[in-house]
């Protein structure tokens, strides 16, 4: 199945709710992009807000991996930015739409969420997102169809975030190249199954992907933990990787603070969620 952006022609009425519904995405896109702003200024405040504000789109590239995206912003000095946005809340076009400003705002990465219908592991915010999205008709396979017209336009790789369940229904294997073909660079699976790794990372090798589990409960916070320095330190004495922090990140000064530890990157979830939702007009 093909995910359309184009509107077939319509009658006077439904033009107008057409037009409503655009009106609708644009002003959800907005957000998005002045939250990204913000956060950017936070990493780089040597950068003046209007400079960011008035930069020329980023010209398409090919894109990179995950992996070497991240080294690339390492070796620059700087610290990559990977906000998250929900698949399908309010909508795939308005996704669509995200995906492509995000990316030209200088989204060094983008996390998109497949919406579940259990998401144990989310906070409120994101948990709400995703039923969002479900209601609105966000399945696995519109997800992908929207995924492989959107990607081609884009410069920064996309990395989808689900649960295991929904990748275990459909089979890994298929998963897996279904995810290829879409244009995906990565996986980030929010249970998968210490006993699961191996056979699955197979799958992901097979396709292409870069494959990372993580523990924890996604939701904005007063705080971040001050135990993120101490953790960043003790990855420091047995790894070279970039590491990029995320749970609790909603705010510039959060954000000066992880940079200030030494993190790669930052992942802006439920915030940029929230602010999408509060901000859809």
């Amino acid at each position: 199945m093909a995910f359309a952006l184009k509107a077939s022609p319509a009658s006077p009425s439904s033009s107008a709710a057409s037009r409503h519904s655009a009106g609708r995405r644009s002003a959800v896109t907005v957000a998005a992009s002045r939250r990204l702003l913000v956060v950017r200024a936070a990493i780089h405040p040597a950068v003046p807000m209007g400079r960011l504000l008035l930069r020329a789109p980023r010209k398409r590239a090919l894109t990179l991996t995950v992996a070497q995206t991240l080294s690339r912003v390492k070796e620059q000095g700087k610290t990559a930015l990977i906000p998250y946005i929900t698949a399908g809340d309010p909508d795939l076009a308005t996704t669509a739409e995200a995906l492509r400003l995000l990316d030209s705002l200088g989204a060094d990465v983008i996390e998109l969420g497949m919406p579940s219908p259990d998401p144990s592991a989310d906070g409120p915010v994101i948990k709400a997102s995703a039923q969002r999205a479900l209601a609105a008709g966000a399945t696995t396979d519109a997800v992908m169809a929207m995924l492989k017209e959107v990607t081609p336009d884009l410069s920064c790789p996309v990395v989808l975030f689900s649960y295991f369940d929904p990748i275990v229904r459909r089979g890994t294997a298929s998963f897996a190249a279904t995810a290829k073909d879409a244009g995906v660079k990565g996986l980030i699976i929010r249970d998968l199954p210490y006993d699961k790794i191996h056979a699955f990372r197979i799958e992901t090798i097979k396709n292409s992907l870069e494959l990372v589990s993580v523990v924890g409960v996604t939701g904005a916070r007063a705080t971040v933990n001050p135990h993120v320095k101490d953790l960043l330190k003790e990855i420091r004495k047995v790894s070279d990787k970039a590491v990029a922090v995320r749970f609790g990140i909603s705010t510039p000064e959060h954000v000066s603070q992880i940079v200030e530890w030494g993190a790669d990157g930052v992942i802006i979830g439920s915030a940029m969620v929230k602010h999408n939702h509060q901000h859809k007009g």
